[in-house]
């Protein structure tokens, strides 16, 4: 397949990018990875007059830390974000998940700003988001704003920037003290769209008891998914093998997933219980290793 003609331009600056932007509207895409634009585009799901090329603006490469927090540009590719000691550090969880999206050939090209701006709830990395409560930057010619990840995602494929904007950043806010994390997700082959993940974010009390949850789900809806319910009922809780699991079969309850050519929804339920229930464990043990070695 070969995509529909369109028109390619350079950008040589952040403000000439978004001045295309402005002046195309949605007839124009922003090209970094392209590895989700190009497939599309070759099946012509997508054809877009215009591809805004941002490859040359290496100013928007960076992943820096931001107090306890790290903030990531748009043109940081999967593979940095899976390298870098500062996100190992303060947000393991990323590092964990990105390890999942498809092969190295991918995240050595794709970005994650790109990924997120896509809008695939299939995807691993908005699920993460949400679970870290990250926000964006979203910029066009005209301004600026940042959106919290809930508000950022709104269907399938489908995201709240403008027809005028460009996500140019992530913002990983701080974590909690004590808090451990873990993702998981089951797929056919490793480097295929998950079945159903799950990211979960842990953080104990001095008596090992649970004092705040995350939980996020990839696969399992038109959006990622947070199960509000379960991590309200797991606050106070010691996370044995019991609690694990009922959080996990309350939280499947809290999903919509959909029949597709993965799974039908029962089974999406019944897989997102049980990796609920590990993650859910691995997370505990990890935010308990770190409270003793934090003594």
């Amino acid at each position: 397949m070969k995509p529909a003609p369109f028109k390619y331009i350079a950008a040589t600056s952040l403000e000439e990018a978004l001045s295309y932007k402005e002046q195309f509207g949605d007839e124009a895409r922003f090209l970094a990875g392209g590895q989700s634009l190009i497939p599309i585009m070759n099946f012509r799901l997508a054809h877009p007059g215009i591809l805004i090329d941002i490859n040359g603006l290496t100013d928007l490469s960076f992943i820096s830390q931001n107090g306890g927090g790290v903030s990531i540009g748009a043109l940081a590719r999967h593979g940095d974000v899976e390298r870098n000691t500062v996100v190992a550090s303060s947000h393991a969880i990323a590092c964990e998940a990105i390890k999942e999206v498809a092969h190295p050939q991918i995240r050595n090209r794709g970005t994650l700003c790109g990924n997120l701006a896509h809008g695939d709830p299939a995807s691993e990395m908005p699920a993460v988001m949400l679970a870290l409560q990250a926000r964006f930057k979203a910029k066009s010619a005209t301004g600026e704003r940042w959106i919290s990840a809930p508000d950022f995602f709104q269907g399938v494929f489908e995201t709240s920037l403008a027809e005028s904007e460009m996500l140019t950043e992530i913002e990983l806010p701080e974590q909690e003290e004590n808090s451990g994390s873990c993702f998981i997700e089951i797929a056919r082959r490793r480097g295929d769209y998950a079945i159903a993940g799950v990211a979960a974010i842990i953080t104990l009390d001095e008596q090992d008891r649970c004092r705040s949850a995350r939980l996020a789900f990839c696969g399992c809806g038109e959006t990622p998914l947070s199960a509000e319910l379960t991590q309200q009922n797991l606050v106070g809780e010691s996370i044995d093998e019991q609690i694990a699991r009922a959080a996990g079969e309350s939280a499947a309850k809290e999903l919509d997933p959909a029949n597709d050519v993965q799974a039908d929804a029962e089974y999406k339920r019944h897989i997102a219980a049980v990796l609920t229930k590990r993650a859910l464990l691995k997370a505990g043990e990890r935010a308990q290793k770190i409270r003793l070695q934090s003594e």
